[in-house]
């Protein structure tokens, strides 16, 4: 196993880890972990912070799964097998970092940068798939959680063959379970609006 196999995906998860979230509030003196839901990530971000602050956060969460696959798959001499662990290594990053106790965001953001390296245009679907549920219901894991669905059944029909549809599924699965007090919400009828 070359260097590259092996590092690269260690390098993916403590990229991913970085919890940008934290870092960005903490230094307009918020502790997002205490504010809101207590999530690190954009949603929470923005409902503390304000929109610009949100979307500052969903970008730099976005770029933590994005540039170490873009790069691996394009530079390193590794397979696609290794690609894809790197791809749900950064997302496992960000959900479980090493940083905060592992107690980190849900993924959304860093599976789609991971999804638009690896399959832009799935992840183009998934994208349009969430802006459109969250403006039919102004609910942020509704749109999540249909854009990660699009994402895996787009995958499916555009390229049943792909070698990351292992990967689609496997951040599909943990975006829904890093969802299960939102869906219990959803079910209820409790779930925040933004």
């Amino acid at each position: 196993m070359s260097v590259a196999a092996v590092a690269g995906p260690i390098c993916a998860y403590l990229l991913g880890s970085i919890p940008t979230g934290v870092i960005i509030a903490r230094a307009r003196g918020i502790d997002l972990q205490k504010t809101g839901s207590g999530n690190i990530g954009a949603t929470n971000a923005a409902r503390a912070l304000g929109k610009k602050v949100g979307a500052l956060v969903l970008l730099f969460d976005a770029l933590k799964g994005f540039a170490p696959v873009f790069f691996a798959a394009r530079w390193l001499p590794v397979t696609p097998a290794i690609v894809a662990l790197m791809g749900l290594l950064a997302i496992l990053g960000h959900v479980f970092p090493v940083w905060l106790r592992f107690r980190g965001g849900k993924g959304v953001a860093t599976a789609f940068g991971v999804f638009l390296a690896v399959a832009p245009l799935a992840a183009a679907v998934a994208l349009v798939t969430y802006v459109i549920a969250y403006l039919l219901f102004r609910i942020s894991s509704v749109g999540s959680l249909a854009g990660a669905t699009a994402f895996v059944v787009a995958l499916v029909l555009m390229r049943p063959s792909d070698p990351y549809l292992f990967l689609g599924g496997a951040a599909w699965l943990l975006i829904v379970v890093s969802h299960r007090a939102n869906i219990r919400r959803l079910l209820k009828r409790e779930e925040s609006k933004i």
